[in-house]
């Protein structure tokens, strides 16, 4: 924490991960998760009995395996990075002078905990807060989750103090004024190649009958990102990734896509996740190797993942840009 003992603190909100990239901590992890009626919106009951019955007793050796082959010495990427940013936003605010104001991060799933960060900064004399949620776009998934957690946490206290919340930021220009950067960065260094694929995670089709904004916001985030680096529609395509289970999810799938685009004279492509602040599990794993693999086997020559903004001082001054709001 700063020096001051500051009154305000800045509390940026992340998924979670498990803590070891074991079968026992992926479970741990997963059971919490995966319980979350803002995740799985199947009757309690019934989901209880497949999750724990079926899911739980197969998916965390797989899960494990995954997360071994992207572990950092530090321990989980999303968490490594997830500190970093932290650091490097409290960093950047007391290079300009702001000390009366601190930061920490807490995870929705895991440790640390959003309760047991609000109470410890509370007890430290901390008055207001803003909470971030790491999450571009809005998603009752994830950030009405987090809200959930924060208002389930506040409920219990006597004195309610004043909170900021802020839901989402998929078209804040220094957001997308920083992804853009950072894709010209990477093709400047590297070349470009043929498509650029903006990959984020999917949801179930329903949800957007349901009111929830995801999807649009996706498709606004990314224009704007596109828009700002100058291409043309033919040059970049919106995909979305991670489906699971039967259901129909948002679409166009992006395994899908990864196996047409060959066939279609696409043989070479650059793929960036702009849902993600940090880089995790889904993005080192699936989307920079699974994926590829799969873009290959297909016919594809050559596949490489821009990664996401994480702790550099570009992405610090965006956070540092929404908090001073």
């Amino acid at each position: 924490m700063n020096p001051a003992s500051p009154k305000t603190a800045v509390l940026l909100v992340n998924l979670g991960t498990p803590e070891q990239p074991t079968a026992a901590s992926v479970r741990k992890y997963l059971g919490e998760f995966l319980m979350d009626p803002r995740v799985v919106q199947i009757p309690k009951p019934i989901w209880w009995l497949i999750l724990h019955g079926i899911i739980l007793r197969v998916r965390p050796a797989k899960s494990a395996k995954a997360y071994k082959s992207i572990w950092m010495d530090r321990g989980s990427p999303l968490m490594v990075l997830t500190e970093d940013l932290g650091l490097a936003l409290r960093d950047l605010l007391l290079q300009r002078e702001v000390s009366d104001v601190t930061v920490e991060i807490a995870m929705r799933y895991g440790k640390p905990s959003i309760p047991e960060q609000l109470t410890q900064l509370r007890e430290s004399g901390v008055e207001k807060f803003i909470v971030l949620p790491l999450y571009p776009q809005y998603a009752a998934a994830t950030t009405a989750s987090i809200y959930d957690k924060l208002i389930e946490t506040l409920s219990r206290w006597k004195h309610v103090p004043t909170v900021k919340f802020i839901s989402d930021y998929h078209l804040d220009e220094g957001y997308v004024a920083a992804v853009a950067a950072s894709i010209e960065q990477y093709w400047q260094a590297s070349g470009k190649s043929e498509l650029l694929l903006f990959s984020l995670h999917g949801l179930p089709a329903v949800s957007r009958k349901q009111g929830d904004p995801y999807y649009d916001q996706c498709v606004a985030s990314t224009r704007a990102i596109a828009t700002k680096l100058g291409l043309e529609d033919k040059a970049w395509k919106l995909v979305f990734q991670s489906r699971f289970g039967a259901q129909e999810w948002l679409k166009p799938y992006c395994v899908e896509v990864l196996k047409e685009l060959p066939g279609q004279g696409v043989k070479s492509i650059d793929v960036v996740c702009p849902g993600f602040a940090v880089d995790c599990l889904e993005t080192l794993e699936e989307i920079a190797i699974a994926n590829k693999e799969i873009f290959i086997e297909a016919g594809g020559e050559s596949y490489r993942y821009i990664p996401a903004l994480n702790a550099s001082k570009e992405h610090a001054k965006v956070l540092a840009g929404l908090i001073s709001k």
